[in-house]
Order: C-alpha cells, then sequence, then structure tokens
C-alpha cells in the first residue's frame, strides 16, 4: 500500500514540474517568438512538440539513468575502437552544448523581457506600495533555499 502510495505522489510531483516547465515556457512566448524571428509560423506546432519531446526525454533520461547510459553500451560494442568512441562522444558534446545554450540565451532572454511587464502588471491591479518588498521577499526565499540546499548537501544525496 505504501509502495503504491509512492508511486501516485511522484507521478503527480513529476506532473506538476513538467507542468511548471511547460508554463514558463508558454509565459514568457518562447516558441512563438522563435517562429516569427525564423519567419517559420507555419511549424509553430513542431516547435511545441519538439520542446515536449526534449522536455519528456530529459525527464526519462534522469529518472531512469540506469537504464539509459548509452555511452556504456557503445563502449561495450565498439571497445576496439577507442578513438571514434571519443570522437563521437565528442562531438555529441559539441552539438549538445551549441543547442543547450542557445535555448539557454533565448530563455533569459525572453524572462528579461517579460520583466518589462511587472511595472505594467502592478499599475493595473493597483499594487502601489510594496513593490520593492515583495521582490526583495522573492530574492530572500531564494536565497534561503539555495543555503539549506547545499548545508544539507542534498546535491550529495543524488547518486
Amino acid at each position: 500500500m505504501g509502495t503504491v502510495f509512492l508511486i501516485i505522489l511522484g507521478t503527480s510531483y513529476g506532473l506538476l514540474s513538467a507542468a511548471g516547465v511547460f508554463t514558463v515556457l508558454v509565459a514568457v512566448g518562447l516558441v512563438p517568438r522563435f517562429a516569427g524571428k525564423t519567419h517559420t509560423a507555419d511549424y509553430a506546432v513542431l516547435y511545441e512538440e519538439m520542446v515536449i519531446f526534449g522536455t519528456l526525454t530529459g525527464s526519462v533520461l534522469t529518472v531512469f539513468y540506469r537504464y539509459c547510459q548509452f555511452g556504456a553500451w557503445w563502449q561495450g560494442r565498439f571497445s576496439q575502437h577507442t578513438d571514434l568512441l571519443l570522437g563521437i562522444g565528442v562531438f555529441c558534446q559539441i552539438v549538445f552544448g551549441l543547442f543547450a545554450g542557445m535555448f539557454i540565451g533565448c530563455l533569459a532572454l525572453a524572462i528579461a523581457e517579460m520583466l518589462d511587464s511587472i511595472p505594467i502588471f502592478a499599475r493595473r491591479i493597483s499594487f502601489r506600495h510594496g513593490m520593492g518588498l515583495a521582490i526583495l521577499s522573492m530574492a530572500a526565499g531564494k536565497l534561503c533555499g539555495s543555503i539549506l540546499y547545499f548545508l544539507t548537501e542534498l546535491h550529495r544525496t543524488v547518486k
């Protein structure tokens, strides 16, 4: 019974975190921005599907890392071609780093542009006093969470 509860709880937490990722991407308008800048609006649905596929693939590779060790599989199959494996690995890291860097850069720029809308939103809802305190509270919460994360060494518990 306890295992079933943990499975349901873990699945629901996973769904919530995935929904958070998709919500951020939708809120900053990253996919429509890509489609608009590249003049490929006809492929916007394909872009959205690729974002979902990439997020799901990353989640599966992270959760089931023991069963997704492609490097060990390649090494077992082609152990006599060490130089070839090293070259393929370096090439894959370069390609992944290039695309991950482009994605993170575009996401950071989209979030920075979204921050321009905070004062407009605050005026619309008549939130005149306390904006500085609200931002300071968010930053303090982030700081406390980071300190707690590193002091309790939660980053070392993942094996």
